[in-house]
């Protein structure tokens, strides 16, 4: 991992941010566009992730979180990054859902290799 930058953390060309919304980091990988501002992001497409802390709460294997019957249940967050604002979509299913907050400061002390 190389040295955290303002809001994002760059770790084998995966750039992260912290979601205040699952209260966890979601990444994206280089398949996303970037407009290389650490401390106001834009990413694009939209991003879509599926909550890691139920694979660890129920014991699942990442492959069961996609199963036909977990993917309308399980916590979906649902974004575009944009200026270093986090617009939420209406299907996130967390409290921020429909809002728009910034992208916060990286909450981990600065990691260098």
């Amino acid at each position: 991992m190389s040295k955290v930058k303002g809001v994002l953390s760059v770790a084998d060309n995966v750039l992260m941010f912290w979601c205040p919304g699952c209260d966890d980091v979601h990444g994206v990988s280089k398949s996303w566009t970037f407009d290389g501002n650490y401390d106001a992001p834009t990413f694009s497409p939209s991003i879509l992730f599926y909550g890691r802390q139920k694979l660890i709460d129920e014991g699942l294997e990442w492959s069961a979180l996609f199963a036909p019957d977990n993917v309308t249940t399980a916590p979906r967050c649902h974004s575009f990054v944009t200026a270093g604002q986090i617009q939420f979509l209406s299907d996130s299913t967390h409290a921020l859902a429909g809002q728009t907050v910034p992208v916060p400061a990286w909450p981990y002390a600065e990691v260098t290799p």
